[in-house]
């Protein structure tokens, strides 16, 4: 047990911030305040990353549709995830920085299937989800020059804001937001919102930063839009329920 328990004392502070806290009691350090908030809000990330997009997945299942849901936009935002994450493992930046980029990736993978599959076209859901597992295993190999790796990531900036404005204007030339999941939406502007921090902490990178700079805004549109629609949602879903009891 004190094996574990060390293990993740570890995981959260640095032999620095570790000598700080726990020999010289020293609770008022600012650097290692920052640090350790970070590592920490890193680690809640990824645990949270673990299940962010469950219910955006469960939703699609459960309704057998897809409606709603832009097929162009989520790949985009999968390029994204993935360049994010396939530079950041490569350039070994802490795990604690990146790592939700790995579950996010899988999850968006899922959704990018689940609309191919309820658009009618079975046999290319499988086909995308094995390309895209072949892509995944080339970026990370090590056999992929950094420049290109760093090239994917700094497009993802101008990426992201095209995928969000796909799904934004989807959702507006619809008049409401179809399947998109209000958990999902806004875990994913509170999780791009506290990236920022942590990428400041703990890689320094400008590019990085940048990319979750501009994912918090976009993110923050998709919010926006959740809460404009709702009531559109609500009204529709109950003039669907008086046509069937009509029928």
């Amino acid at each position: 047990m004190g094996d574990v328990i060390k293990n993740v004392v570890s995981s959260v502070f640095s032999p620095e911030c570790y000598e700080e806290y726990f020999t010289k009691f020293n609770f008022l350090d600012v650097p290692c305040f920052k640090a350790t908030l970070s590592k920490g809000l890193g680690i809640g990330i990824i645990a949270g990353s673990i299940l962010v997009k469950v219910p955006q997945i469960l939703k699609i299942l459960n309704s057998k549709s897809a409606q709603g849901i832009n097929f162009y936009g989520v790949c985009l935002e999968l390029f994204a995830i993935t360049a994010n994450f396939a530079y950041s493992y490569v350039m070994n930046f802490p795990f604690s920085a990146w790592g939700e980029g790995t579950f996010l990736a899988i999850q968006t993978a899922i959704i990018a299937a689940l609309v191919l599959h309820y658009g009618g076209t079975p046999g290319r859901a499988a086909a995308f989800l094995a390309l895209y597992v072949g892509l995944v295993s080339t970026l990370i190999s090590g056999y992929t020059p950094t420049d290109i790796l760093w090239s994917m990531q700094a497009a993802t900036v101008p990426i992201i804001l095209v995928a969000k404005a796909i799904q934004v204007i989807t959702n507006y030339k619809n008049g409401s937001t179809g399947q998109l999941s209000a958990v999902t939406c806004l875990l994913l502007f509170g999780g791009s919102v506290a990236r920022i921090f942590t990428s400041i902490q703990e890689t320094g990178d400008f590019i990085i930063i940048l990319t979750f700079c501009v994912s918090t805004a976009a993110n923050g549109a998709l919010v926006l839009q959740l809460f404009w629609y709702w009531n559109a949602d609500k009204t529709n879903k109950n003039k669907n329920k008086k046509k069937k009891k009509h029928a």
